[in-house]
């Protein structure tokens, strides 16, 4: 009785793994890190026009919110500097300019006659998308860091992702992934991973941890291009899971190691604008112009 309802209780069948067939490259963990390292040495400063698309929402949420694109420009300055300013369609109005030293930054929002300030590591989770920019978030994601020996670790892990075949078939296909760890204030946690692709060893998308474990940023990288010795994406992906929304760039325009000066990163409060300080959770109206 036993041997015929394990013949009809149990069937077994073949998986097969469907894997690329593209020809890859290999390299070593130390290749890549000197990759990494001399592509941020040789970029000191940018300029660039670009389309900004956006959205807002996920799971959290329960809806997501499409944004119109919109034209903007955005100029980084090594170390730390960078400043982004969004314009409106069709008018070309100013719909938002942020800007950041590294430590601080600063958000002025023209149609809501706003102006929010705040360290750099402060999070708002607001409904509202344009509240939600952070200069600092797209510095990491625009610019890859340098791997510091002497303060980070970094170890080379290979594994599989999934792209789209000439065919368009989805299959797995080997990668390297760069993963750094730093020492923190509760001890060494995953600060990155830098994947690179195993057809070019480009690294095409770049995952960023807060001390927790949290995944806070995940960039990607597409249509890679060499500029005199610099390899930079014409298109990039930033996702922000924490706040649910995402920012996509695409680089009409791209100047590298053009000189900048620090009163291009200058942004001052209007009269009469609100004043909100994330520091303090404050909101308040100065109508000299001067933050209080």
């Amino acid at each position: 009785m036993i041997l015929p309802l394990a013949g009809c209780l149990f069937h077994s069948h073949s998986v097969q793994r469907q894997v690329s067939t593209a020809p890859l490259k290999s390299a070593t963990s130390q290749e890549l890190i000197e990759y990494i390292n001399s592509q941020s040495a040789k970029m000191q400063s940018m300029q660039a026009t670009v389309d900004i698309d956006s959205s807002v929402g996920g799971v959290k949420r329960g809806k997501v919110t499409d944004y119109k694109e919109i034209r903007g420009y955005i100029l980084a300055k090594k170390p730390a500097m960078l400043r982004m300013i969004g314009l409106m369609p069709i008018v070309r109005n100013r719909a938002f300019d942020m800007v950041s030293d590294g430590q601080e930054f600063k958000l002025w929002i023209p149609p809501k006659n706003k102006f929010v300030v705040g360290r750099n590591d402060m999070v708002e989770a607001s409904k509202q998308s344009l509240e939600n920019l952070r200069p600092q978030v797209i510095y990491d994601a625009l610019l890859l860091q340098p791997i510091h020996p002497e303060s980070e670790i970094a170890v080379l892990q290979k594994d599989f992702e999934t792209v789209t075949d000439n065919k368009g078939h989805r299959v797995e296909q080997p990668d390297y992934q760069i993963e750094v760890i730093q020492k923190g204030k509760a001890g060494w946690y995953l600060a990155r991973k830098i994947i690179f692709s195993r057809t070019d060893l480009l690294p095409h998308r770049q995952l960023i941890y807060n001390e927790k474990g949290d995944l806070v940023t995940d960039a990607k990288y597409e249509t890679i291009k060499d500029h005199n010795g610099v390899d930079f994406p014409e298109v990039i992906e930033i996702w922000r899971p924490q706040e649910e929304y995402s920012i996509t760039l695409k680089v009409l325009k791209l100047d590298l190691n053009q000189p900048l000066t620090d009163e291009q990163f200058a942004l001052q409060k209007p009269p009469g604008a609100e004043l909100v300080n994330l520091d303090q959770g404050q909101h308040t109206t100065a109508l000299d112009g001067n933050p209080k």
